[in-house]
């Protein structure tokens, strides 16, 4: 029997997700807004039974057993380390919280209840795209050994349907181009190479302080444009550039794995390759498979959409009865970003941004013990002085 779902959040996420949900036999049972009117309209937009302001409201309930916290980083912390501590399961939207102090909490929640399923929503890690590019990959089809990762995403505004100053405006809060797009491209990276970022270089730029709607004293600090490298442990160079400047612009992006003889390349959802010889490049997959439940209008990819409607299927193949009384659950999400991975890409941004800061290569540092009060309060400083910045 499919888990009854609670809901932390009211944003297009949500209206996009809970569709793909009720497609694939779940029961959303409960929403949660921080605004309890916001709950209530949600509530009646998407036919959901019940609606709260209140955390524990949804946790408690013994109809719900999986969470997902879509709603502001700063608390995606708090929400996913007391709901694994009730047993609930859990799928928290990415970043992983704020920083990696957050992140370790939840690390370490998801490791103390190790039967239960927590991940960490990259739903890149299920486009079909995606999945062929890994497998060639791991077929050797570059021949030779990979040299460069060139990623190239450009998309409209990442404030246009913002009515009201949010956390989606302010750095510090999680919002902007490095948390919300960035964060997808270190964690596929890793899933594609199985490699991490030894030191990155980075820029991250606010350029738009307001818009048409946001507009008087607070100024929007979240970064609209950010632009890094990677040094992977094998050596291998990323160079990423994420812009949200291109007016009237569908979401576009381009992630090319070279190596001196051959290429792959992920154009929107096709994959494509090259080698050797070969005048042109040959399609390895054309994405032309359709959606299958109704969606709501909305600006997110369709790119990410797809991805996941995929990661959704598979969450309910692991709750299967098949799968509960075998006792491998987690077998068909083990692909999905977990806790841990969620360590390792706010470990990564943190590097990102100080290199902002200081012009310089950063070493990545993942955190392993929680830091000490000062250590936090220096760490703020320096967070609030790269947004000003």
């Amino acid at each position: 029997m499919l888990p009854g779902i609670g809901v932390f959040g009211t944003g297009p996420v949500v209206k996009v997700l809970v569709p793909i949900l009720r497609e694939n036999g779940f029961k959303i049972e409960a929403i949660w807004s921080k605004i309890l009117q916001d709950a209530q309209a949600a509530a009646k937009e998407l036919a959901v039974p019940f609606f709260t302001d209140k955390i524990d409201d949804v946790l408690l309930r013994r109809d719900v057993d999986l969470i997902f916290v879509l709603c502001s980083p700063n608390l995606h912390a708090q929400i996913s380390v007391k709901a694994l501590g009730i047993g609930k399961h859990i799928v928290c939207d990415k970043p992983a919280g704020l920083n990696q102090v957050d992140a370790l909490k939840m690390v370490r929640a998801g490791q103390y209840y190790p039967t239960l399923i927590s991940v960490i929503n990259h739903s890149f890690r299920f486009l079909p795209a995606f999945l062929h590019m890994k497998k060639k990959l791991e077929e050797n089809y570059l021949v030779s050994p990979m040299t460069l990762i060139d990623i190239r995403i450009q998309c409209g505004s990442l404030f246009g349907d913002i009515d009201t100053f949010d956390w989606k405006c302010d750095d510090t809060m999680g919002g902007g181009a490095l948390n919300l797009i960035g964060s997808h491209i270190i964690d596929l990276v890793t899933f594609l190479t199985n490699q991490k970022a030894v030191r990155v270089h980075g820029i991250v730029k606010a350029f738009t302080k307001h818009t048409h709607k946001i507009k008087g004293i607070r100024q929007i600090t979240a970064p609209d444009f950010c632009a890094f490298q990677m040094e992977l442990q094998n050596g291998v160079l990323v160079t990423t550039t994420i812009n949200s400047h291109t007016v009237g612009s569908t979401f576009q992006q381009e992630i090319m794995i070279c190596s001196s003889t051959a290429h792959l390349v992920v154009r929107g959802g096709d994959l494509l390759g090259r080698k050797g010889d070969k005048n042109a490049e040959e399609v390895i997959y054309l994405d032309v498979e359709d959606l299958k439940c109704p969606l709501p209008n909305s600006f997110l990819p369709k790119t990410f959409i797809k991805g996941l409607c995929k990661m959704v299927s598979a969450l309910r193949e692991a709750f299967l009865p098949v799968n509960e009384k075998a006792g491998w659950i987690k077998e068909p999400v083990c692909s999905a970003a977990n806790f841990e991975d969620g360590l390792y890409v706010q470990a990564v941004l943190a590097a990102i941004r100080e290199s902002s800061q200081t012009r310089q290569w950063v070493k990545v540092s993942i955190m392993t013990e929680q830091p000490d009060k000062n250590e936090l309060l220096s760490a703020v400083v320096r967070r609030t002085a790269i947004s000003m910045s």
